[in-house]
């Protein structure tokens, strides 16, 4: 997110930049899936199996990153990173109304993430405001005016994101319990919407362009293939450590990218942290762990359980917070 900054400034076109990482992303997850999954994918393809690999395409590659990366764009990587702490209780919300969630407002469980939900929001929220732009000296009020403007289109960028990213996890882990092969439904999803992605710029476009011409594309390529291939062995690994030690221990991790990206902004790019904004951050990452934490005692007391085509039950909420 450091290093995008800088260039996105510049006016690289963020829907270039989806599509060809996701297609790098795709190719180099492939080998992998081939190797260790290819026992696990269905003698045929269903229609409904098709159509959730569409739909998890656009929404947790397209359209998912390309509002994050807009909404970065406009506000600073510290708030774009901030922002998907939001999920797990967007998560919680969003399960529950499905029923793939129990939720009892008379357990103190129940009542815990609902808690924790509201303070990552009002977290969120406080940073929004607090971390706004600060006027330099002698700034022009029309200046001052859109550079908040764009400070307000980007916060509800990142939000979006968020929502989106949270219904797409709800789909994937519904996905899941049919397809239970993460490289491979990473790499499909990933060259799915990179055509998705790439086809959308043509026809908003009229072309597939980085839409800067400060930038070769020799380096945006290179740039695109080096985060790629860091991505998806940030997966790899993260798919490892899910196995070992479950979804709840690495979610748990999740707020260090933030704390990491304030302090690379500051170092780097010059980005001013505003101490008051500091205050959003701890209202966001202690709701966090008290969903986490909620979740966890509650998986322990009262198991939520879904009952599958053919009669066993299954836990859906283990592979929510699996990668896209």
């Amino acid at each position: 997110m450091v290093v995008l900054t800088p260039i996105l400034a510049l006016g690289l076109d963020p829907l270039f930049l989806v599509t060809f990482g996701s297609l790098s992303t795709g190719l180099i997850t492939l080998p992998f899936a081939l190797k260790l999954e290819r026992n696990k994918w269905p003698s045929e393809l269903s229609n409904r199996l098709v159509l959730e690999f569409v739909l998890l395409a656009l929404g947790g590659v397209t359209v998912f990153q390309a509002l994050m990366l807009h909404g970065m764009k406009k506000t600073s990587p510290a708030m774009a990173s901030a922002m998907p702490n939001l999920a797990p209780g967007f998560i919680c919300v969003v399960a529950g109304c499905l029923r793939f969630e129990k939720i009892d407002l008379k357990c103190r469980y129940t009542r815990a993430k609902t808690l924790g939900t509201l303070l990552c929001l009002g977290g969120a929220i406080t940073m929004s405001v607090l971390q706004s732009p600060a006027a330099p000296p002698g700034q022009r009020l029309p200046d001052l005016a859109k550079s908040h403007r764009d400070w307000v289109v980007g916060c509800l960028c990142l939000l979006g994101a968020v929502l989106v990213l949270s219904g797409t996890i709800i789909l994937q882990a519904a996905t899941m319990i049919r397809f239970p092969a993460p490289f491979t439904l990473c790499s499909v999803t990933s060259l799915i919407g990179a055509v998705l992605t790439g086809l959308f710029q043509v026809a908003t476009a009229g072309r597939l362009s980085p839409g800067t011409p400060q930038i070769s594309n020799k380096i945006i390529l290179s740039l695109v293939f080096v985060g790629s291939l860091v991505g998806s062995v940030c997966i790899m690994f993260q798919t490892w450590a899910l196995e070992k030690k479950g979804p709840v221990v690495v979610s748990l991790f999740s707020p260090t990218q933030t704390v990491g990206t304030t302090i690379f902004s500051a170092l780097f790019l010059g980005r001013v942290v505003q101490p008051a904004s500091m205050l959003g951050m701890v209202f966001l990452f202690s709701g966090l762990y008290v969903v986490l934490w909620a979740k966890k005692k509650e998986g322990q007391v009262l198991p939520a359980y879904r009952v599958v085509a053919d009669g066993t039950a299954d836990d859906i909420e283990k592979p929510l917070l699996l990668p896209n």
